[in-house]
């Protein structure tokens, strides 16, 4: 079973920057795909960026150039990396880890982007 678990959210200023992590177990993490999506109030959730076991890394177009998505497989960890944050970021981040039939997700971690 797979279980996800985020951290590294909180409130930070416009410009500023966070680092979110993603710690995995119950799964051979080298073989998922992983991405981090965001809810804001109101909104759906969207895809931020994710980073496949093998291949290319995505984007939103609202997030390329100021966010960076990585995973460490011998920590079971993907990262997401923002930096110039803004205040439409504001959202609850998700942790996604997704093989075949397998779509699991984590609890949520909240960004606030605030002055």
């Amino acid at each position: 079973q797979v279980q996800l678990v985020e951290s590294g959210g909180g409130l930070v200023q416009p410009g500023g920057s966070l680092r979110l992590s993603c710690k995995a177990s119950g799964i051979v993490f080298r073989l998922y795909a992983m991405g981090w999506y965001r809810q804001a109030p109101g909104k759906q959730r969207e895809l931020v960026a994710s980073i496949p076991s093998g291949g290319s890394i995505d984007y939103a177009p609202s997030v390329k150039g100021r966010f960076t998505i990585s995973r460490d497989n011998a920590k079971n960890t993907v990262y997401l990396e923002m930096n110039s944050l803004k205040p439409e970021d504001t959202a609850v981040y998700y942790c996604n880890a997704r093989l075949r039939l397998v779509d699991g997700w984590g609890q949520g971690t909240q960004v606030t982007v605030s002055s």
